[in-house]
Order: C-alpha cells, then sequence, then structure tokens
C-alpha cells in the first residue's frame, strides 16, 4: 500500500521521514520539494514520477504526504492522510509545523501504530488514546489495564469504551432535513429534493444495543452495499403510514450492522458515546411541500411596479414554522417602496435589491399575503427587468418533508436498566420560485 510518510514546512524542510518499504529512499524527499513544494504551477495533489507516486495535502503550514509504488487506490490514501490530520488534531490540539517538532517521538508513534507495513489499521481517536502515551503529551484517559487494551485494539467496538457509566440514561435523535424547491411562476414544482440526516445523542451506560425502526417497512433498493468511511446502503422505504416514502443514497454510521438491516430491515447499532451522525440519505419523490407560494407581479408601465405575494401553509394547524424569511426581488431602478401584511413585517433593502418579509411565527393551514407598490426611476436606457427568482426560507419542527418517521428506538443492556428516549424532527428549506410572474 504506502510506501512511505513524509512531513515537510512550508519552505520544504522534511521534518518526518518513515519508510515503511524498501522502495521508500531518503533521495524521495529532495524528489518531492524539487517537483511541488518549489514549483508554483503543481496544483494537483497528485504527481506521478516514474513508478512513484506522491500524493499530498496541505494542512495549517506543513505538507503530508505519501508515497506510493503501486497501483495504490487514491481515495484510500487521501482518506488516511485526512485521518491522520485528525489524529494529530486530537493529540496536539493544533497540527502544525510546531506541533510537529515539539512531538517528534509521538508522530513517529503514531505512524508505527496505525500502519503496518504501509497498509492503514486502526485510526480511531479515542481507542489510540488509551495506549499510546508520550511523557509530555497531555492524555484524555488514564492508562488502562491490559485486557482493555486488548479488547479496544482488536475487537470491533473501537468507537466506543465499556466502562462508560450515567446516572442518568438517555438518548435524544433529531431527524434534519434540507429542503431545496425550484418552482416556476405558474406553480408547477421543477425540482424538489430533501438531503436529511439522523442525529443522534447518545448517553447510554456500559455497550447497550439499540434497535431503530423507520415507517412501517424499510426495503433495500438494488444499489449494493459499501462501507467507505462509513457505512453505505441504497434504501427504500415503502408503503408507510404517511404514504409512499423513498430514500436514496442512505449513508449509515460504521456502528450499524448493516447484516442485520440487509435481512431483518432493522437498524440495530451499539451506539458511540455522545454525539454522532447515525444516517444520511435523500429523498426525490413524493416530497410533501410545507408551503404553497403564489406570486403576481404586474409592471405599471415604466414607473411602478405591484406586488401580490401569498403564502399557505401546507402543514397541520397544531404546528408552526419559525424564522420563516422572503426574499422579494425589486428593479434596479426601485426608488421606493410601501408594503402591507396580513403578518409580520417587511422591509424594502436597496443594497440588496429587494424586499424582505420576516414572519417569526407562521401556523399551519393559514395563509399571510403581502401587497407592495414599487415607483421607479426614469432611465435613459432601460433595460427590460429579469425578474429574478423568489426565494423562502424557514424552519419548521416535528415535520418531515420526505415524509420519514421514526416509529421506535429500543435500547438493550445486560444490566436490563430504563432509559428515556427522545425524537424530534425538523424541517429547514430553501426554496425558490423562478422567474416570479
Amino acid at each position: 500500500m504506502l510506501s512511505g510518510i513524509l512531513i515537510f514546512n512550508q519552505k520544504g524542510e522534511n521534518l518526518i521521514f518513515r519508510a515503511f518499504r524498501n522502495d521508500c529512499r531518503p533521495r524521495l524527499a529532495d524528489v518531492f520539494r524539487i517537483q511541488v513544494i518549489s514549483n508554483a504551477q503543481v496544483r494537483s495533489p497528485i504527481l506521478t514520477l516514474g513508478s512513484t507516486t506522491f500524493s499530498h495535502v496541505k494542512h495549517e503550514n506543513i505538507y503530508l504526504v505519501a508515497v506510493t509504488k503501486s497501483n495504490a487506490n487514491a481515495a484510500l490514501v487521501f482518506e488516511f492522510l485526512y485521518r491522520f490530520v485528525g489524529l494529530g488534531k486530537a493529540y496536539f490540539g493544533k497540527f502544525d509545523e510546531e506541533a510537529v517538532k515539539n512531538n517528534f517521538v509521538l508522530v513517529y508513534e503514531l505512524l508505527d501504530e496505525i500502519l503496518d507495513f504501509g497498509y492503514p489499521q486502526n485510526t480511531e481517536t479515542d481507542t489510540l488514546k488509551m495506549y499510546i502515551t508520550t511523557e509530555g503529551v497531555k492524555s484524555e484517559r488514564a492508562m488502562e489495564d491490559s485486557s482493555k487494551i486488548t479488547m479496544q485494539a482488536t475487537g470491533a467496538l473501537s468507537w466506543r469504551r465499556a466502562d462508560i457509566k450515567y446516572r442518568k440514561n438517555e438518548a435524544f435523535v433529531d431527524v434534519i432535513e434540507d429542503v431545496n424547491l425550484l418552482m416556476s411562476a405558474t406553480g408547477t414544482v421543477l425540482r424538489a429534493d430533501v438531503n436529511g440526516q439522523i442525529i443522534m445523542r447518545a448517553y447510554l451506560s456500559g455497550t447497550p444495543e439499540c434497535k431503530f425502526g423507520l415507517n412501517d417497512r424499510l426495503t433495500l433498493g438494488e444499489d449494493h452495499l459499501q462501507q467507505p468511511s462509513g457505512n453505505k446502503a441504497g434504501a427504500k422505504a415503502t408503503r408507510a403510514a404517511a404514504g409512499s416514502v423513498t430514500l436514496e443514497d442512505c449513508q449509515f454510521h460504521q456502528c450499524v450492522k448493516l447484516g442485520k438491516f440487509d435481512t431483518d430491515r432493522i437498524i440495530s447499532f451499539i451506539p458511540p458515546d455522545g454525539e454522532f451522525e447515525l444516517m444520511r440519505y435523500r429523498a426525490t419523490e413524493n416530497v410533501n411541500l410545507p408551503f404553497k407560494v403564489h406570486a403576481i407581479v404586474n409592471e405599471v408601465g415604466k414607473t411602478k411596479v405591484e406586488y401580490s405575494i401569498a403564502i399557505r401553509a401546507n402543514y397541520g394547524s397544531k404546528l408552526f414554522a419559525t424564522n420563516v424569511v422572503v426574499r422579494i426581488p425589486t428593479p434596479l431602478n426601485t426608488a421606493r417602496i410601501t408594503e402591507r401584511t396580513s403578518q409580520g413585517k417587511a422591509k424594502y433593502e436597496p443594497e440588496h435589491n429587494n424586499i424582505v418579509w420576516k414572519i417569526p411565527r407562521f401556523t399551519g393551514q393559514s395563509e399571510y399575503v403581502l401587497s407592495a407598490e414599487a415607483s421607479l426611476t426614469s432611465m435613459t436606457n432601460q433595460k427590460a427587468w429579469s425578474r429574478p427568482p423568489l426565494s423562502l426560507n424557514f424552519s419548521l419542527l416535528m415535520f418531515t418533508s420526505s415524509g420519514l418517521l421514526v416509529r421506535y428506538l429500543k435500547v438493550f443492556e445486560k444490566s436490563n436498566y430504563s432509559s428515556v428516549k427522545w425524537v424530534r424532527y425538523m424541517t429547514r428549506a430553501d426554496f425558490e420560485l423562478s422567474k416570479i410572474m
């Protein structure tokens, strides 16, 4: 895999040289210095000279370089380099030239631990900190006994310690969705997609196993399973209680047992301690739009523009959106704006050429209207107004545009303690109404 790892400063001085194979010679440091650091025209992070490939990333004021001789997986090489940067931050606070110079021994120790004959091994910070300590570097955790060290180094739970204890066992689940919508002036949806993520905060003692259920049934699509830095699957949820729900490009945290998900359609996992992203997904079909916008703009001659903007909430009357902001474009030669709103406040921002309508709280099933009139100044070479898109931003709790719902979250632990679970939904949006009428 990797023949060697090199670290340079901005001047081209070689700070670290660690060869893992005999084909990595010290002269390669001079080659990289001359061909990359001293050559301002080189912009690619990958440089191949003969049979040698240099893959590098620049972080702070240092270059981290991986030397490979064989046809290595470039994505894996860069993933390792960024993992190494993360380790440096965890150990030194700031991974720069000064940190490398002050921690030569620890840097070499880390490289020897996470690379075996050039093949990447365990790069989990919490695991490494349990049994790699060097004088002069503060470790967040004390050394554990040898049996625990062996379990953490060789076991499957590199993301969690076994001795975690809490007085109150709680699990918080946040389903956060970002909706992107592009609508024509006649109200036709041109594009609508949802980017969602499930964030979990687990404050649970021991090594609990959690089982997570979404909608009524969760079935895998035809996409094959992959496992990059996390787990990935193409998944489809069908015939849910809220209608047909389709999830695409699902990515799971590495703690999720994909085997059980494939056979039982249950997301089963032993969670890391604290906050982590359990799942990420996309939805492009059957997207539930929380708002409907109807905009009418009339140009009266060359001196006036009349606006009538109506927004209706499609979600339930018990829900409400917050921080609703509507940006309505105005012509460049606008001199004055007079506006009236049935809810919220509107203000003309000449520096951005738009009317900003802010509604702090938008109750479900309500409809609010803005009426405005723009007075225009005369121009010698007046061009036709292009009518830029109207945009709408907001946050909405307890609503998902994809239709995804958390049916249950169960926690199983050998001590059989009781736990409290909380689930929250939040939809954030960026709507655009292309070329207002």
